[in-house]
């Protein structure tokens, strides 16, 4: 669940400073959400969601 809600907060920012800094209009934002909605009923949400887990245990185990 915070992995969840940390990438939702990650992603919220990036659209985010789109929208300030390169030019995102409010429309194109509404779209990837509604995008971002319809795709995780489908089929492939969990692999998705296992992606996601396995990109941030592998950022999680780098040591600088």
């Amino acid at each position: 669940m915070i992995l969840s809600i940390s990438g939702v907060v990650l992603l919220g920012i990036v659209v985010f400073l789109f929208f300030r800094k390169d030019g995102l209009k409010a429309s194109h934002a509404l779209v990837c959400a509604l995008f971002g909605f319809y795709l995780a009923g489908t089929a492939i949400a969990p692999s998705i969601k296992a992606g996601g887990a396995s990109v941030a245990s592998l950022l999680g185990g780098l040591h600088f």
